[in-house]
């Protein structure tokens, strides 16, 4: 197996978004620092990170900290937000490391020719949302239209760091200094939209940290447009 990633992450990074697609693909990888099966597929968000037809999330549970270490980044909103995800799919259990693409598609595990073949699936789907997000000081304007009635959709914003260090002392990763990518905080819901009227709102921005806009079907439901600025 650990020859075949070389390749696997040759082939994620080779990967081009086609002109025909309106909205980058969100992967959202579900990780813990106290889940020893995850440091793999922290290792693949670095490669999707670089992309720029995919935006890349990492998002820390808190589910593993039982165990003997406290996740420092981890948000107990994000074991939720997977747990819905789990109810919409009709799954009875969470996991670490899974990744949700698109808020539909989920992989379990540090998978990377299977992400690379799903990435390549929903980068060519075309959506009925447009989006389009500028930032201005600490401001940031969002204006969105959809061309047939998608809604109801929720409008999200959440910021990033790029990347993040840990040093583990207890737990399965004891004694391993892991450096994370796209390290998600901030998530929060802006507005409900009913997909039908055009959406222009602001929202504060304040610093510097890489921002994306999610327009998705409910919480759980797919993600319809996407867009950052780093």
């Amino acid at each position: 197996m650990k020859r075949l990633i070389p390749y696997a992450l040759a082939a994620l990074s080779s990967l081009v978004m086609p002109a025909a697609a309106q909205s980058p693909v969100v992967v959202e990888l579900f990780t813990s620092q106290g889940c020893s099966s995850c440091p793999p597929a922290d290792k693949l968000m670095h490669e999707l990170a670089k992309r720029d037809d995919v935006i890349a999330l990492a998002l820390h549970v808190d589910y593993w900290d039982y165990i003997g270490w406290k996740d420092e980044f981890a948000d107990p909103d994000y074991a939720k937000r997977q747990r819905g995800y789990a109810v919409a799919a009709g799954r009875r259990s969470v996991y670490t490391p899974q990744m949700i693409i698109n808020g539909q598609a989920d992989i379990v595990g540090a998978r990377p020719m299977e992400l690379s073949k799903v990435i390549s699936e929903y980068a060519v789907k075309t959506t009925p949302v447009s989006l389009v997000v500028t930032k201005s000081g600490d401001r940031v304007r969002i204006v969105a239209e959809s061309a047939e009635p998608a809604g109801p959709l929720v409008v999200q914003m959440l910021r990033y760091t790029p990347e993040r260090t840990a040093r583990i002392t207890r737990g399965e990763n004891a004694g391993h200094t892991i450096t994370y990518a796209n390290v998600t905080e901030g998530w929060k819901i802006l507005q409900q939209w009913d997909g039908i009227t055009d959406l222009a709102i602001e929202a504060d921005a304040p610093g510097d940290k890489p921002l994306v806009v999610l327009v998705q079907q409910g919480v759980d439901g797919p993600i319809l447009a996407a867009t950052q600025l780093r």
